[in-house]
């Protein structure tokens, strides 16, 4: 029997055709390199993205093509989110902080035809352009429209072609199944892993990320996105917020909390996102400036888990609400975000900070399982501890050309996330570790993530990570890097190891010997702990 519903492709020209028709005069507000803001519209956004899909095509790129990004987060490489595959290309961007190698790898792997770069980031790729074997065409995005000098070739000015560019729109005709965009993991372990969205993906995507007890966004927000647009496509809000016509703010290249604070202030900011590193440089700046963020009250964390200690500081201390999302890139990201249900309204606040520390309930669209080694199973009982598995309609079915990492996807659709975790009786997951962190002493394991949040709410830490060191006895120990804070001299090692008892069984306990104090803890190109650096520190010990 035919359908009675209308055959509605569901594609990114959609969402940007709401931005441009109900949220006309919504702005786009971006930090330049040069401290100076540009400010326009979605309508404006809007005709800008009509002329650099007629500029992309007249660059000779195909149907399918990939269209690279290296850049910051500013109003064209918003312009790029949409012009691409709203022309039939694939959006690839590019995580300015990969290796070298890495980036190299990307590149050739997803046979990049062209790529966007910013004028400050020129000096940065152009070692690596002659090993990239199939890009055609570079274009530099610049403040003053002025090519810097540049070995990379052919080459153009963003500003300069988008002159010449028609403005008659002429966008060809895409399918919701055809590819939109193209993520790469970070690449902790081996090569990174390309993740291919496609338009209905990503439009179901940002439906799902709108709903209220998922982000809870509306038209009367000012949004913030710190984290990166060169990551998991910035946890979806260059299409979330022109689609509920939210005003966008984009802090550019810098992040300092001094920064972030007037930025805040000055566009009245009321929502922002970014991963704990970001927020909590932000906390020790606000506490040592005795300042306010004005009209901030809700910040999405995410990335790596979130300490306990920052949630319930930035609560008691400033009124703002954090919400902790979790999600992977094959995700799109979006899977989990914490919010407190109606009947823990009530809840003494201790509690209910409790509940914020955790991942969250699924997102709309995300259904999930644990299972046993053994593949049965486990109940949301709160304690049943195995690997989270996921499905739904924003996630991946499988890596872009990787046939060896096809044993991550289930033969009944399900995909296995790495995270070891528990869901609770109300729906809430709870991640324990990564499987490559937890650590196995005396047969038992012991959770890094649960350590490092401990440690973290010690007085006078900042940061902590926690690896595993080789043991005779134990087979494997905690050894906990610690960051204090600047000029303190405590605590000490056995302060820390003194904030843990009680708190942890006495055979997981690190010794004073395995509390070691660091100046800064390495991160990745995300801004996560990077612990394959610390266990190579800790074996060269």
């Amino acid at each position: 029997m035919d359908g009675l519903m209308m055959d509605y492709p569901l594609t990114i020209n959609a969402i940007l055709n709401r931005a441009r028709q109900v949220f006309p005069d919504k702005e786009v507000v971006s930090v330049l390199p040069s401290g100076a803001k540009h400010c326009y519209t979605y309508k404006d956004l809007y005709a800008r993205v009509v002329r650099l899909s007629h500029v992309l095509r007249k660059l000779g790129a195909k149907p399918g093509d990939r269209i690279a990004t290296f850049a910051w987060n500013h109003y064209r490489h918003l312009e790029l989110y949409y012009a691409a595959p709203m022309s039939g290309f694939v959006l690839h961007t590019l995580n300015i902080r990969l290796f070298p190698e890495q980036l190299e790898f990307v590149v050739n792997h997803a046979e990049d035809a062209v790529v966007f770069v910013d004028a400050s980031l020129v000096k940065a790729i152009e070692p690596l352009a002659r090993k990239l074997k199939t890009v055609k065409h570079w274009i530099v995005m610049t403040e003053d429209g002025k090519l810097p000098e540049t070995t990379l070739a052919p080459v153009s000015e963003y500003e300069a072609l988008m002159k010449q560019a028609s403005d008659v729109e002429d966008f060809p005709a895409v399918g919701e199944n055809d590819a939109a965009g193209l993520c790469y993991t970070s690449g902790t372990t081996g090569n990174p892993k390309g993740v291919l969205y496609s338009h209905r993906s990503t439009y179901l995507h940002t439906l799902l990320a709108g709903q209220t007890d998922v982000l809870g966004l509306s038209e009367r927000d000012v949004v913030m996105p710190v984290v990166p647009m060169f990551h998991a496509n910035a946890w979806g809000q260059p299409y979330l917020l022109p689609n509920i016509g939210a005003k966008t703010v984009f802090a550019g290249s810098n992040v300092t909390p001094e920064a972030l604070v007037k930025l805040i202030v000055s566009e009245r900011v009321t929502y922002a996102l970014g991963v704990p590193t970001i927020w909590n440089g932000l906390l020790q700046y606000l506490r040592e400036h005795k300042t306010d963020l004005g009209e901030l009250k809700h910040m999405v964390v995410g990335g790596s888990a979130v300490p306990r200690a920052m949630i319930e500081a930035f609560k008691k201390e400033f009124g703002i609400l954090i919400i902790q999302g979790w999600g992977m890139t094959e995700m799109s990201p979006l899977g989990c975000t914490g919010r407190l249900m109606r009947r823990m309204e009530d809840w003494p606040e201790a509690r209910q900070i409790d509940v914020l520390a955790n991942a969250g309930i699924p997102c709309v669209g995300v259904e999930m399982k644990v299972v046993d080694p053994l593949g049965k199973e486990l109940p949301w009982d709160g304690k049943s501890a195995g690997e989270l598995l996921v499905r739904g309609p924003a996630i991946a079915s499988a890596y872009f050309r990787n046939e060896e990492a096809k044993e991550q996807f289930t033969r009944d659709g399900w995909f296995r996330t790495g995270d070891v975790a528990f869901l609770d009786p109300d729906a809430y997951l709870h991640i324990a570790d990564r499987t490559k962190d937890l650590i196995k002493s005396g047969g038992e394991w012991i959770s890094s993530v649960e350590m490092e949040n401990a440690i973290m709410a010690c007085p006078g830490v900042v940061e902590a990570a926690v690896v595993s060191r080789p043991d005779p006895k134990w087979d494997e120990r905690p050894v906990a890097y610690v960051v204090r804070k600047p000029g303190a001299a405590t605590p000490t090692p056995a302060d820390v190891v003194q904030h843990l008892t009680g708190k942890f069984a006495k055979w997981q306990l690190p010794t004073e010997e395995d509390i070691r104090f660091i100046e800064q803890i390495p991160r990745t190109s995300v801004g996560k702990f990077d612990k394959k650096v610390l266990r190579q520190q800790q074996r060269a010990s």
